[in-house]
């Protein structure tokens, strides 16, 4: 079974590093109503939208995104 999201995201967790994933990833570690156990693009969309002001752009979950479904193949 193809691991979640979230799972797949907090290989990018870093106290140090800056750059926009590893900024994400650690956004999301302290939001603990992060939908941890989905795959699912438009659930994990929406809750950011509403819910992820650690994430500067949209546009920085897409690209996570895509790195996870490639990496998910």
């Amino acid at each position: 079974m193809a691991k979640s999201f979230y799972h797949f995201l907090m290989k990018y967790r870093d106290p140090e590093v800056k750059d926009p994933f590893t900024q994400f990833a650690n956004g999301a570690y302290h939001d603990h109503s992060f939908p941890k156990q989905s795959r699912d693009y438009h659930e994990i969309s929406s809750y950011l939208e509403l819910n992820g002001q650690y994430i500067p752009s949209m546009a920085i979950f897409d690209q996570v995104w895509e790195v996870y479904r490639s990496d998910e193949r």
